[in-house]
């Protein structure tokens, strides 16, 4: 995160510096690329369209992770549930791949997690945010917050 807040950056700078966090949610949702890429480029294009004000760089982290979560309506349609992706195995087909063997498990095992412990580990540890900010960003109470990630980092030790 940078020291200082710009409020009216270009959409290519942000998108730059929010392409992982962004990406890595809606893949952490969706379990499927086809999916995170709409929404990643959903969240954009509404951030580009909306020009939000925001008060510092966590505000704005905050509503384009909460940005992320209106997207997933789509994904979450009767529709969307209907079809079946041809891509539905790619973790399984090995055509989705980290860089190393571990990092392919570890993914594997937090797409296994229920969404709410799934998501928050996904922006703690790999979105760097802080407690606070993923109860501003999810609308969770910070002791909520705590107990899924706890319940979470249980999960993942079990798997």
């Amino acid at each position: 995160m940078s020291d200082t807040f710009v409020q009216n950056e270009s959409i290519e700078t942000l998108i730059h510096r929010y392409k992982s966090t962004i990406y890595g949610v809606a893949l952490s949702y969706t379990s499927n690329r086809a999916d995170a890429d709409d929404i990643f480029q959903e969240v954009f294009l509404i951030y580009y369209k909306v020009n939000p004000q925001f008060n510092d760089e966590e505000h704005r982290k905050a509503w384009l992770i909460r940005t992320i979560n209106c997207s997933l309506r789509v994904v979450q349609s009767t529709y969307h549930k209907r079809v079946i992706p041809m891509d539905q195995n790619e973790m399984n087909e090995g055509s989705f791949q980290f860089r190393t063997k571990e990092e392919n498990a570890v993914y594997l095992a937090l797409q296994q997690l229920p969404e709410k412990y799934r998501t928050v580990l996904q922006l703690f540890y790999f979105a760097d945010m802080s407690v606070e900010s993923i109860g501003n960003a999810l609308n969770l109470k910070v002791s909520t917050v705590k107990v899924q990630l706890m319940r979470g980092r249980e999960m993942m030790k079990n798997k």
